[in-house]
């Protein structure tokens, strides 16, 4: 079931899938489980968990690049059967990212599988999201031609060259590869009338550089996916509207993930997940997306 609404008012859980494969990176996992396993829809109360996780990989156990095993929930076979189910995908990034783009091997065609299931179905907001050079594979993968997307800074040069490669195979479509903490492609917005009063609109950037008109998220996700007007909207959007960020570092994909509770549960939520990481939020931007 999807976390779009439960019997009564009550939210159901939203489902989350992490794809793990060797050598992921272990903070690359951690932070953003950490993140969403304490986001809660009501923030004083501890059995409102806004999250359920899910850990896929191709074997039973896998390693981390800096040794941590990890126990798997499900096997990619599963995976795929049981995309359906998920209402996010995240894949972490990690030293196994190389070997993975080379052999064009999983978790690459769970990957555009999960991405046309949005293309087939965009009545159901769905979200991927990839975690340091996890966005190699989705590059490789051809699901970034047309969209924006960051990654680790060491690999900006071969991130480029990967989707350049990608877009020859394609349609053509270039890739627009931003130096950000996360880029968001095809988010929703729920703006209100006080703009400068609202956190998810970028007024300035904190580093000096040009203000840029991208904006940083969406509070609107429980709203946004009952409207009809806005399913016909996401459907006219790249990849059917399927919500797509990459991060840059392990701890970029801290602050993903709390966008990604801010956007999916409430602000609220994300600032008192902070809080209890003792964690500054550095937010990104988003470079596409409507006006729910």
């Amino acid at each position: 079931m999807s976390a779009i609404e439960g019997s009564g008012d009550e939210p159901e859980i939203i489902q989350v899938l992490f794809v793990l494969h060797q050598g992921f990176g272990a903070q690359e996992l951690c932070g953003p489980l950490e993140v969403l396993s304490n986001a809660l829809q009501k923030i004083n109360n501890p059995d409102t968990k806004a999250f359920e996780c899910t850990i896929a990989a191709p074997s039973p156990s896998v390693a981390s690049s800096s040794g941590l095993v990890i126990k798997a929930d499900i096997d990619f076979k599963t995976a795929h059967s049981d995309l359906e189910y998920y209402d996010v995908v995240i894949l972490p990034g990690g030293s196994g990212v190389d070997k993975i783009v080379k052999e064009q091997s999983e978790p690459i065609a769970l990957m555009q599988a999960y991405a046309k299931l949005q293309m087939r179905d965009p009545s159901k907001e769905r979200t991927l999201m990839s975690i340091g050079i996890g966005s190699l594979i989705l590059g490789q993968a051809g699901l970034l031609q047309g969209l924006a997307a960051t990654t680790h800074p060491d690999y900006y040069t071969k991130f480029e060259n990967i989707c350049k490669e990608a877009a020859r195979r394609g349609d053509l479509e270039q890739t627009d590869v931003m130096e950000e903490n996360y880029v968001v492609n095809n988010a929703r917005f729920d703006l209100g009338d006080e703009l400068d009063q609202n956190p998810f609109v970028l007024t300035k950037r904190p580093d000096g550089r040009r203000k840029s008109i991208a904006r940083q998220g969406s509070n609107a996700w429980k709203e946004s996916v009952k409207r009809r007007e806005s399913n016909a909207r996401r459907a006219a959007l790249k990849l059917g509207g399927l919500r797509l960020i990459t991060t840059g570092g392990a701890t970029s994909g801290l602050d993903a993930s709390l966008y990604l509770v801010a956007a999916m549960v409430s602000y609220d939520s994300a600032q008192e997940v902070a809080r209890v990481l003792q964690y500054t939020w550095n937010k990104g931007v988003t470079v596409e997306g409507i006006d729910v």
